[in-house]
């Protein structure tokens, strides 16, 4: 029997924390409220009746050993391009809003926030700006075998090449050549 293939339609979360979640997924993902009650919100950022939702009792508390135990590590939304992912890092970062991490993997230039539960937001543009071609490299490519995760880079070093004029190809290559790196060792959101 052939599988009928869904495409992903939302995410929701577990918070106690809920006005705050909402807060930040406005700021970050651009969302608007659909329907909010006491303990509950769901939310869109397009056409969609709801993309992100927050569900909330009582009862739910923090998990100090979040990161050893098993779970999500992230969900993903993609920019059209490269220009799209550093204007928002650039206005997030004046709100106080700034990545855990940022990587280069290959096939996606990608910066990875928390959320205030630490739920971790990776926002991306595909290097290719052609899916069938960033797929076939991920298939394909020797360098993606070889080194799967990618280049961690400072979104700061990156955005001032960016403001100056330097193409995404060349920063690329510099985030490769490692001429961009992090300050401080990156908080990858898990035990390892």
């Amino acid at each position: 029997m052939t599988v009928i293939k869904p495409v992903f339609h939302h995410v929701t979360i577990k918070t106690s924390r809920l006005a705050e979640m909402v807060a930040w997924y406005e700021k970050v993902l651009g969302v608007r409220v659909q329907f909010r009650d006491a303990n509950n919100a769901w939310t869109t950022n397009d056409a969609a009746n709801h993309r992100v939702a927050f569900l909330s009792t009582p009862a739910l508390t923090d998990d100090p050993d979040k990161m050893r135990h098993n779970g999500m590590h992230h969900s993903a939304f993609e920019y059209a391009g490269f220009g799209d992912l550093i204007t928002s890092y650039e206005r997030m970062k004046t709100e106080g809003i700034v990545p855990s991490f940022c990587l280069d993997h290959g096939l996606t230039i990608s910066f990875y926030y928390k959320d205030p539960e630490g739920n971790f937001v990776e926002l991306q543009s595909d290097n290719f700006g052609d899916w069938a071609k960033s797929s076939e490299f991920m298939r394909t490519s020797p360098e993606f075998a070889a080194n799967p995760i990618g280049y961690f880079f400072d979104p700061d070093k990156v955005a001032h090449a960016h403001r100056a004029g330097v193409a995404f190809k060349e920063i690329q290559q510099a985030i490769r050549a490692n001429e961009y790196p992090p300050a401080t060792p990156p908080d990858l959101g898990i035990a390892m």
